[in-house]
């Protein structure tokens, strides 16, 4: 593979990454599991697994969420660590860090960035988004989290930045379609003909809700089940019968995929309403589209039909086969640090 820049995108839970030719074209995508919060040696064989896959590169275009993991005391130590291991396994490749609004900047100043370095991801897709778009809002819905980001006259016109201003701001909704417990979507659930309290344990996520639905990539979901068993449909509604204080044989299997239907539209109805948000403001015009990315974007083509917009899928705006969507901020800063 005649790699010359290799964009990444490190997370606490997966590693994904860009491979781009000299004439800036993609030349592949993929992502690697990487529970991170259980050591930085799982970065480590990220890393390698990386490299083994596309080969040595001259050049690195990095973005990173990965430092907010717990395993770090605080996210500057966790940029820090996460570069530090990067500038170990590289061999002495140029390094460049996405800090958003500053855009790139060099490893030696990473300590006095870090904050503008820290979970800058989304705003790298979406600066990439406003060099081919007018306007548009874009949702970036991943196995986490889900990104809505504005964008108007060509420019990313978020107003918050940090992750706290974009929790109060809706541009951040911590809700993904893997590995979101399911008792952070409701406290209630309609079965059997009654409103059913949901288990405040780890029994079941949105990967068993959306397996049962049928809307699942199977390449989305890399982590263990909540249980570490099987992913199959029965385990699925095993898991998701935990949530209401049942088994699956409880009922047939209809009944488990309505009740995770009803879960997939409770999620749906959060994102839907921090989207509204966004899309009221003054800036936004009423034909801007949607621009979909992420494993979860199946819900961002959903929620455009819901509110009557344009929808297009990231991929479609850089001529890319569809995988570029699945990792579009390692394919944004590859394609953005091109100088």
């Amino acid at each position: 593979m005649n790699t010359a820049i290799i964009g990444w995108d490190i997370g606490g839970a997966h590693v994904k990454a860009a491979a781009v030719d000299a004439n800036g074209k993609l030349l592949a995508a993929r992502q690697w599991a990487c529970p991170l919060w259980q050591g930085v040696e799982h970065l480590e064989l990220a890393i390698d697994q990386v490299l083994d896959t596309f080969g040595r590169a001259p050049h690195h275009a990095v973005t990173m969420t990965g430092e907010m993991a717990d395993l770090f005391a605080d996210r500057t130590t966790g940029v820090m660590s996460i570069l530090s291991s990067l500038q170990a396994q590289l061999d002495g490749a140029r390094i460049r860090l996405y800090a958003g609004e500053r855009e790139f900047v060099e490893p030696e100043t990473a300590q006095e960035n870090a904050a503008q370095i820290a979970s800058a991801n989304w705003h790298a897709t979406a600066r990439l988004v406003a060099a081919k778009l007018a306007s548009a809002l874009v949702v970036d819905i991943g196995s986490t989290t889900t990104d809505l980001v504005p964008v108007a006259a060509h420019r990313v016109v978020n107003i918050a930045a940090n992750d706290s201003d974009r929790l109060a701001d809706d541009e951040l909704v911590y809700t993904g379609v893997v590995r979101t417990p399911l008792f952070a979507l409701a406290k209630r659930a309609p079965f059997a003909g009654q409103w059913v309290a949901t288990m405040a344990e780890y029994f079941a996520t949105t990967a068993d809700v959306h397996r049962l639905t049928g809307d699942l990539p199977a390449h989305a979901d890399l982590q263990p089940s909540a249980d570490h068993q099987d992913k199959s449909e029965l385990a699925s509604a095993r898991r998701l019968a935990r949530m209401v204080g049942r088994d699956a044989d409880d009922a047939p299997s209809h009944r488990w995929r309505a009740l995770a239907g009803w879960f997939a539209e409770q999620q749906r109805r959060h994102i839907e309403n921090a989207a509204l948000r966004v899309l009221s403001r003054d800036d936004m015009p009423d034909d801007a589209p949607l621009v979909g990315a992420g494993v979860g974007r199946f819900l961002a083509r959903q929620l455009a039909q819901r509110l009557g917009r344009p929808y297009l899928e990231f991929n479609e705006l850089i001529a890319a086969p569809s995988y570029a969507s699945d990792h579009a901020p390692a394919v944004s800063v590859a394609l953005l640090d091109q100088s």
